[in-house]
C-alpha cells in the first residue's frame, strides 16, 4: 500500500503544473462549455505532436523541429484522396498512416542516422533541413490533383452533430477526442508491454550500455521515428477535419512553443505528463484567445504560465536531468599552437599573411562592390556579432538559446528610441543598447539557475515570441519607434550617412566586439564559464561561484546581441518588429552551428556562409547551400562547422612547417 501511495503522490506531483495551467484558465480566462471542449480537442492534437517529440528526444537526444512536417506530407496525401478523389474516409486514413510510417523510416535511415556521431546541436540543425525538404514536398504533392490543399477540410465520415451553447461539434471533433487518446495509450502500452518497446526504453536511457548488451540501437531509433511520424500524421489529419489543412506550414510558431513546453514540463521523458500538459496548454491558449482583445496577447500569457510551470518543478536528480547539456556540446574547440610551433618562421609568415589577406579583403569590399552589396556585407557583420553572442552563451556556457534575436530586438528598439527621439550619438546609443540587452538577458537567465539544456531553450524561445508579439509591438506600447531613424554624425563631426562609411563604422564595432570576446575567453571569467560547462560540480568544488558565472555569461551574451540590434536598426533606418521574429532566431542559431561554436571567428564564418550564399551567389544550383537542406548536407561533411575546418587546416599546415624546420635543424 505504501508503494501504491508513493506512486500516486509522484504522479500527482508530476501533473501539478498541468492542473495549475487549467486553474489559471478557469479563473482568468473562462470559456463556454463548447469552447472548452474545442480547447481540449486542440490540446489533444498538440499532445500527439509533443509525445512524438518526446520519443525522438529519448532516442536521439535532439529537438525534432521536423516533427509536424513528418505528418504533413502524408496528411496532404490523405486529404487529396478523400477530398479531391472522393475516396472513403477510412481508406484515406489508412493510406496516410502507412505512408507516414514509411516516411519516418526513410528520414531516419537516409538522414538522421548519418548524424549519429555528431553533436546534438548539429542534428538539431539537420532537423530544420528536414523540415524544409518535407515542406517543399507538401507544396508539390497537391499538384497531382491540380489543386491547392491549404484550408481544405476533410468532411466528417458520419452525420453526427452536438450543439453545446453556440458551438457545433461534428464527427471530426468526436473522432479526435477518441482517436488521439487511444493512439497515445497504444504508444504507452507498446513501450511498457512489448519486448521491442522495452528495448526502446532501455536504449533511450543508456544507448551505449544497450549496444554492449546486443540491442540493435540503430533499428530501434528507426522504429521511434516511425512512431513519431505516425503520431504527427494523426495530429495533422485530425486537424484537417476540424480546422482545415494548415496554411504555409505544418506547425505555427505558437504550436511549436506549446509542444516544446509540454515536453519540458514532462521532463523530456514522462509521456503521460507531457500529454496532459499539452492538453492543459491547449485549453489555456484557447481561453486566452477567447478572452483577449488581440490574439497577439496569447504569447505573453503562455510565456508566464510556462515559466511558472517550469519553476514549480523540483530540480531533477536523475542522470538525464543532471546531464542535459553533455550531448549538446560541440567537440571542436579552438586551441593555440604550441609555442615551439608558433615560433617557426614560416608559421609566423602564414599567420601574418592571413591577417594581411583578410585586411586587404575588408578594404577592397567598398571599392569593388556595388552600393547594395556593401549594405549586405554590413548586414553580414551584424549577423556575425549576433553569432558571437551565441558563442558566449551556447559555445562557452553550454546554455542553449533558441530566442537570441529577442535580445537583439530589445537593443534595436532602445537604440532607435535614443537616436530618433532624444538625438543621442550612435555610439552612446549602442552602449545603452548593450546595457539594456544585458539586463534583459540577466533576467531571462535567472531560470538558468534551475533549468538547463532543452528547458532553457524553451524559455528563450517563449521569451523571443513574447518580445515580437507583445513587448515591442507598437499596438500595445506607444514608445516603440515608428519614424525614420537618422544617422547623425558621430560626436557631431564624423558623417556616417553613406553605405561605405556605415560599413567602416560597423566593421570597427565588429572588431571591438570580437577583440572583447577573445579577451574574455582568455580571462579568468572565460575560464570559469568553460569550467562550468564542462563539469559544474567540479568547478563548484574549486570555489567557482556557479550562480554569478552563469548570469555573467547571459549578461555578456545579451549585451553583445543588444549592440547588434542597435547597428541593425540604423542600417535599415527604421525599427521593424517583423525583422526580429522567431524564425530569424532559428536562422541565427543555424548560422552559428555552421560557423562553429567552438571558435570566435566561427560566428563571422557562419554569417558569411548563410547570408553570403543567399545574397551573392547567383547560380541556382549553388544557392541551394543557403537553404536548410543545404546546411544539413554541409554539416554531414563538416559536423564541427567551418571554424573547425579552418583550425584543422591551420594545424595541418603548421605541423608540416614545424616538421620541415626540425628536419633542417637535424641535418645542420
Amino acid at each position: 500500500m505504501s508503494k501504491i501511495g508513493s506512486d500516486l503522490r509522484r504522479t500527482l506531483m508530476s501533473l501539478t503544473p498541468a492542473f495549475a495551467l487549467v486553474a489559471v484558465q478557469l479563473v482568468f480566462f473562462g470559456l463556454p462549455a463548447g469552447a472548452f471542449i474545442r480547447g481540449i480537442v486542440l490540446g489533444l492534437l498538440t499532445a500527439l505532436l509533443a509525445v512524438g517529440m518526446a520519443l525522438v528526444y529519448r532516442a536521439n537526444r535532439v529537438i525534432n523541429f521536423a516533427q509536424a512536417d513528418l505528418g504533413f506530407v502524408p496528411a496532404i496525401l490523405s486529404v487529396g484522396l478523400i477530398v479531391f478523389n472522393g475516396l472513403p474516409y477510412l481508406f484515406g486514413l489508412g493510406v496516410g498512416l502507412i505512408s507516414s510510417i514509411v516516411l519516418g523510416a526513410i528520414v531516419e535511415l537516409a538522414i538522421v542516422r548519418r548524424f549519429v556521431r555528431s553533436p546534438r546541436l548539429v542534428l538539431t540543425v539537420a532537423t530544420l533541413g528536414i523540415t524544409q525538404l518535407l515542406s517543399v514536398l507538401a507544396i508539390i504533392l497537391p499538384r497531382l490533383w491540380d489543386e491547392v490543399a491549404a484550408s481544405e477540410r476533410i468532411p466528417p465520415p458520419v452525420a453526427w452533430k452536438l450543439t453545446v451553447g453556440t458551438f457545433i461539434l461534428n464527427a471530426n471533433d468526436l473522432i479526435a477526442m477518441i482517436l488521439a487518446p487511444l493512439a497515445m495509450i497504444a504508444v504507452g502500452l507498446f513501450l511498457s508491454k512489448t519486448q521491442v518497446g522495452i528495448a526502446v526504453r532501455a536504449a533511450a536511457e543508456r544507448s551505449d550500455r544497450a549496444a554492449l548488451l546486443g540491442i540493435p540501437v540503430g533499428w530501434l531509433s528507426t522504429i521511434v521515428w516511425m512512431l513519431a511520424s505516425a503520431l504527427s500524421f494523426l495530429a495533422l489529419f485530425l486537424r484537417s477535419g476540424i480546422l482545415g489543412v494548415p496554411i504555409g506550414g505544418a506547425l505555427s510558431v505558437s504550436g511549436l512553443v506549446l509542444a516544446l513546453a509540454a515536453l519540458v514540463i514532462g521532463r523530456l521523458r514522462n509521456l503521460p505528463t507531457i500529454a496532459v500538459a499539452a492538453v492543459a496548454l491547449g485549453i489555456l491558449e484557447y481561453g486566452v484567445q477567447w478572452n483577449a482583445e488581440s490574439p497577439l496577447l496569447v504569447a505573453p500569457f503562455i510565456a508566464v504560465a510556462v515559466m511558472a510551470a517550469l519553476l514549480m518543478q523540483r530540480k531533477g536528480v536523475s542522470r538525464l536531468d543532471q546531464d542535459t547539456t553533455a550531448s549538446w556540446r560541440l567537440a571542436d574547440e579552438v586551441h593555440d599552437l604550441a609555442p615551439e610551433v608558433a615560433r617557426v618562421p614560416w608559421v609566423r609568415v602564414m599567420r601574418w599573411g592571413t591577417y594581411a589577406v583578410v585586411l586587404a579583403s575588408l578594404v577592397a569590399i567598398p571599392i569593388l562592390l556595388r552600393t547594395d552589396q556593401v549594405i549586405k556585407v554590413t548586414a553580414i557583420f551584424i549577423y556575425g556579432i549576433i553569432g558571437l553572442s551565441l558563442v558566449v552563451l551556447t559555445g562557452w556556457a553550454g546554455q542553449i538559446s533558441l530566442g537570441q534575436v529577442g535580445f537583439v530586438a530589445i537593443g534595436a528598439a532602445v537604440s532607435a528610441k535614443c537616436t530618433e527621439a532624444w538625438g543621442v550619438d550612435l555610439t552612446l546609443s549602442l552602449v545603452i543598447a548593450a546595457i539594456v540587452g544585458g539586463l534583459a538577458a540577466f533576467l531571462v537567465g535567472l531560470p538558468a539557475l534551475r533549468l538547463r539544456g532543452l528547458y532553457l531553450a524553451v524559455v528563450t524561445l517563449v521569451f523571443a515570441l513574447s518580445v515580437t508579439s507583445w513587448l515591442l509591438n507598437d499596438r500595445f506600447f506607444e514608445w516603440i519607434p515608428r519614424k525614420r531613424i537618422e544617422r547623425f554624425p558621430l560626436f557631431g563631426r564624423l558623417d556616417i550617412d553613406t553605405p561605405t562609411r556605415f560599413y567602416v563604422y560597423t566593421l570597427g564595432v565588429t572588431i571591438v566586439v570580437f577583440a572583447g570576446v577573445r579577451g574574455i575567453r582568455r580571462s579568468r571569467t572565460g575560464r570559469a564559464i568553460l569550467a562550468l560547462r564542462d563539469n559544474e560540480r567540479a568547478a563548484q568544488a574549486f570555489g567557482v561561484p556557479v550562480i554569478w558565472v552563469k548570469l555573467t555569461a547571459f549578461t555578456i551574451s545579451g549585451a553583445i546581441a543588444g549592440v547588434a540590434g542597435g547597428l541593425y536598426t540604423h542600417l535599415n533606418y527604421s525599427f521593424d518588429i517583423n525583422s526580429y521574429n522567431v524564425g530569424r532566431s532559428l536562422e541565427v542559431f543555424t548560422a552559428s552551428i555552421v560557423g562553429g561554436l567552438g571558435v570566435s571567428f566561427g560566428a563571422i564564418l557562419g554569417a558569411a556562409y548563410l547570408r553570403g550564399t543567399e545574397w551573392f551567389v547567383t547560380a541556382p544550383e549553388w544557392r541551394f547551400l543557403s537553404t536548410g537542406a543545404g546546411v544539413m548536407f554541409m554539416l554531414l561533411v563538416l559536423p564541427g562547422g567551418l571554424g573547425a575546418l579552418v583550425i584543422r587546416i591551420r594545424d595541418e599546415l603548421s605541423g608540416r612547417m614545424y616538421r620541415r624546420a626540425r628536419k633542417k635543424e637535424d641535418v645542420s
